[in-house]
């Protein structure tokens, strides 16, 4: 990996009425954390679905700035769905400095913040710092940028991590595209990893215990998750997210009865979830 990264940190979802979207989640057995408000240069409120060591962000635009024209033109572009892949890191302005050693223009890294809830009361101010690759290095439409958490005991609080459809985790982001080996082998080279192929498409992993990404073309995808509708898939871009559960009839009752349910996993549909398909395995 490159240079302070230590594998998937978030998936970002970009949806487009932020309170609605939250009540789609916890409906389907989620707990989210309570709503907050990015710094106003960001210009963006959020929830979030924590687990172990990584998590699901609901992004929303509550006005506009420079800093999120990528997401509001995703959102014109494609509409809700996800839009960015963060990646952990220890250190932001060391991983701008790996970057930039490879000639690419990258931007000084973003410090934020937003206000955190606490149990029992009180607040506190959970605190991050930001750097993205460069915007036209998106594989299959997919934005990436890592994340440096300042106030980690802020943000994975326990009380969060625990979910009625008992999900702990992210397994895969699954994304399509015309083609996967290039868009695989694209993002293997910005974070230095590998790609390698498997049955269904090419797999890109970040590392142990972290979330990995599968580039599929369109027909594998649906011949992957026959649920899915071909017609409604983007031309490119990641539209499921693979969850880990550890009871699956728990995750089928909390889907609900638009769920698809077999001895191997509970798929909710994209509709059902801002533009994404949640796939729960055990």
């Amino acid at each position: 990996m490159l240079a302070s990264l230590e594998g998937l940190d978030h998936l970002v979802v970009m949806v487009r009425h932020l309170d609605p979207a939250a009540d789609q989640w916890r409906a389907l057995g989620f707990t989210l954390s309570p709503r907050g408000t990015h710094s106003a240069h960001l210009g963006s409120g959020n929830y979030t679905v924590m687990f172990g060591v990584d998590y699901v962000e609901l992004l929303g635009i509550l006005h506009d700035t420079p800093l999120n024209a990528a997401s509001r033109a995703f959102l014109d572009r494609r509409g809700e769905g996800i839009e960015r892949a963060a990646f952990t890191t220890s250190d932001a302005a060391a991983g701008v400095q790996a970057l930039r050693a490879r000639g690419m223009d990258v931007q000084d890294p973003v410090a934020f913040s937003r206000p955190v809830d606490l149990p029992g009361g009180g607040r506190a101010e959970a605190a991050f710092k930001v750097f993205h690759w460069p915007v036209e290095q998106r594989p299959a439409d997919l934005r990436i940028f890592a994340c440096q958490h300042l106030t980690r005991d802020v943000v994975w609080l326990p009380e969060l991590q625990a979910h009625p459809n008992s999900a702990t985790g992210i397994v895969c982001t699954e994304i399509v595209t015309p083609q996967p080996a290039e868009a695989a082998a694209q993002l293997a080279r910005l974070i230095d990893g590998s790609a390698q192929s498997c049955e269904a498409g090419v797999r890109v992993a970040t590392a142990p215990g972290r979330g990995d990404f599968l580039f599929l073309t369109h027909d594998a995808f649906v011949a992957r998750r026959p649920s899915a509708r071909r017609e409604a898939l983007p031309a490119e871009g990641a539209v499921a997210l693979v969850l880990r559960v550890t009871d699956l009839a728990r995750a089928a009752r909390s889907a609900g009865a638009a769920a698809v349910v077999d001895t191997t996993s509970v798929t909710v549909p994209a509709d059902r979830a801002n533009g994404t398909m949640i796939v729960f395995e055990a």
